[in-house]
């Protein structure tokens, strides 16, 4: 018992030390250090890694934007206050990954809207402006193949959503895009634009930020599921069989009643008038033959 008395007080003494308590200080830094990089190596690349990317993103908005959306992405005004570009601040990476992605930025000359053409920037660069874009402000991110893809779900639950889905965009979707996707004019110069070459990534985007003239869907009107759904109808309409053989473009009854009231009015007409003048003319053939 003494000696463990003797002991504890040794101890008690060198604890007391001032060069014991900063020795311990610093075994703890060197230990939880050694923990962190043998445990967190990959997340500390990751971080360098989005620095780069952003950079990188910096650099190609300086040359290819910068001029409309201002250095910083504050939007650009022209002398008599008309707006040149908008603030970018909280359209997130994924309104980037859209207009740039289907090639409607850059514009290629003002007007009502940004037309859909070739993508002037490839992959990766796009993914480095909108990381870069996405650094302003938090807004909407670049959505993941599990946000629109149907892959998992058995064959009877992929007909519920795309009925589902149908239902939500004919509900919400065809006064501007017909009931087949097949787009549509709008006023003022605009359009809306047909669905069907049109990714579902980017239809998905379009959901999320409301391009243009088109609301956007947050997820208190649409959750992610239901997005998803209308996605899921939209593909389907592309593999669905011509019933009609002619389709007439899917553009809906508008464009299906005048082809009905032009061709086949019309030609009923037409050929109504050709029996009565070929009647008249062989009565007086016979008329004159008597």
């Amino acid at each position: 018992m003494r000696l463990l008395n003797r002991s504890a007080g040794r101890l008690s003494r060198h604890r007391r030390r001032p060069f014991v308590g900063l020795v311990l200080m610093v075994l703890g830094l060197l230990l939880t250090g050694g923990l962190y990089s043998a445990f967190a190596p990959a997340q500390a690349e990751t971080t360098a890694s989005d620095t780069e990317l952003v950079e990188q993103g910096r650099e190609l908005f300086l040359v290819g934007c910068a001029y409309c959306h201002g250095q910083n992405g504050e939007g650009n005004l022209t002398v008599n206050g008309a707006n040149i570009g908008p603030p970018l601040a909280g359209v997130g990476a994924a309104a980037v990954d859209f207009q740039v992605g289907t090639g409607r930025m850059p514009l290629a000359q003002p007007g009502a809207q940004g037309a859909t053409k070739p993508t002037t920037y490839d992959d990766a660069e796009i993914e480095a402006m909108a990381a870069f874009v996405a650094s302003l402000a938090p807004g909407p991110a670049v959505p993941a193949e599990a946000d629109y893809s149907l892959a998992g779900l058995s064959e009877t639950e992929r007909e519920e959503a795309i009925q589902r889905g149908g239902q939500i965009f004919l509900t919400n979707c065809t006064a501007c895009h017909n009931y087949a996707g097949k787009g549509g004019a709008m006023p003022r110069g605009g359009a809306a634009p047909n669905l069907s070459n049109t990714t579902p990534e980017h239809i998905y985007e379009a959901l999320l930020t409301g391009p243009g003239n088109m609301p956007s869907f947050s997820g208190g009107n649409l959750n992610p599921d239901e997005k998803r759904d209308v996605i899921a109808y939209l593909t389907s309409l592309r593999e669905l069989p011509k019933y009609g053989g002619f389709e007439l473009g899917g553009l809906g009854p508008v464009v299906e009643g005048l082809f009905a009231w032009v061709v086949g009015i019309g030609g009923l007409v037409g050929f109504a008038i050709w029996i009565a003048a070929h009647t008249t003319r062989t009565t007086k053939q016979k008329g004159e033959a008597a």
